[in-house]
């Protein structure tokens, strides 16, 4: 919900407006203006106007509702005599290769030694890593795995007193930030995007709705998949005609799941595919085109990660993206972790900007030249 701001004209305003009803209602004001009142309350007026003035352009150079922040570099030594740590979600996975690597390379950059562990996607071995962080004596540390209701059990094996960012997912009571996407806003720019594209080629016009979804990941799901639904529908509003959700947050289970959905929507032409991340879609156009039905597809995905862009670039039913641009998360971690172990205090929530990535503005961001 935007934060109201306080705007010291209009407050002003209201004081000279509320002064001057006050003098009318009273029997010892006079009935005339004399000519210094009337210089005063044009000298007033013109305050007002400048100070409304400022208040407006102070407020445009603001993010809207400071719903993000920006990527900064790491300084330069800032890190130096630190030693971090970073739980990884799976390197095997394009999104969180680039997770890594960003913070690596910030944490490089400014002295820090980096304890570097990777979970896998599991909840045991993530603990592991929390358990060898204390042990190593890590200072403070990232934490992007992926299983939520292990969290504080992980969060009560790490180094006592280290503080956490939680990288996408929330991290138990030790987190003092969370990083990442805005997965409800996350949500929406997707959705909204979408729903411009299925009103602009079909006006609105669809048979299906299927959301490949991971319920393992909690909260995260359903404000990030919500925020599709709500984005969409305030394009083509509406129930969702046949609504599918697939709990197949990896492109394996949307492979299969899919296929299986696919069967029991026969003779269906215009299928919308959204997804919480990019393997589940390519997961089940893959499907699809296993049995000659891709073209039945219009797919929407969340990260605009590698594995997407030639997809996004060149496929016309591949509408766009959730630009998550998880290559320079390292560029949020890293610099406010340093912070927080420097004993500095930093905003609750660590929110990238979230862009509609399509074919017409993808090559502002990425080189797609290989597709």
């Amino acid at each position: 919900m935007p934060k109201r701001r306080f705007n010291v004209a209009w407050a002003l305003a209201g004081i000279v407006l509320t002064s001057a009803a006050l003098m009318s209602c009273s029997g010892t004001a006079d009935t005339e203006t004399t000519a210094d009142e009337s210089k005063m309350e044009q000298s007033q007026a013109e305050e007002t106007k400048a100070e409304e003035t400022d208040a407006e352009e102070t407020e445009a150079e603001q993010p809207a509702d400071a719903e993000f922040v920006a990527f900064r570099k790491a300084e330069p030594g800032s890190g130096e005599g630190m030693k971090l740590g970073l739980i990884a979600l799976d390197d095997t996975i394009p999104f969180s290769k680039q997770v890594s690597d960003s913070i690596k390379r910030e944490a490089e950059a400014a002295g820090a030694e980096l304890v570097f562990c990777d979970s896998k996607l599991d909840a045991a071995t993530a603990l592991d890593c929390a358990k060898n962080f204390a042990t190593q004596g890590v200072q403070g540390y990232l934490n992007f795995q992926p299983v939520s209701d292990a969290a504080q059990s992980i969060c009560d094996a790490g180094p006592a007193d280290a503080p956490v960012i939680a990288i996408d997912i929330a991290q138990g009571n030790c987190q003092q930030a969370f990083m990442g996407a805005n997965n409800s806003r996350a949500g929406f720019v997707l959705g909204e995007g979408l729903g411009k594209f299925v009103k602009e080629k079909f006006n609105c016009e669809y048979d299906a709705y299927v959301s490949l979804e991971d319920k393992g990941v909690g909260e995260v799901n359903d404000l990030r998949m919500n925020g599709i639904r709500d984005g969409f529908q305030s394009v083509c509003p509406g129930e969702l005609k046949n609504e599918r959700i697939l709990d197949a947050g990896r492109q394996d289970l949307a492979l299969t799941k899919f296929g299986d959905t696919l069967t029991a929507l026969p003779g269906m032409e215009r299928i919308i595919v959204v997804g919480i991340n990019d393997d589940t879609v390519l997961g089940a156009y893959a499907a699809a085109k296993t049995v000659g039905r891709g073209e039945n597809l219009i797919m929407g995905g969340m990260s605009a990660d590698p594995s997407s862009h030639c997809e996004i670039k060149n496929n016309p039913n591949w509408a766009g993206d959730s630009g998550f641009f998880p290559e320079h998360y390292g560029e949020i971690g890293v610099p406010y972790l340093i912070d927080l172990v420097s004993g500095k205090e930093v905003p609750e929530n660590l929110f990238v900007d979230h862009v509609f990535i399509n074919k017409d503005n993808i090559d502002e961001y990425y080189d797609t030249s290989n597709c």
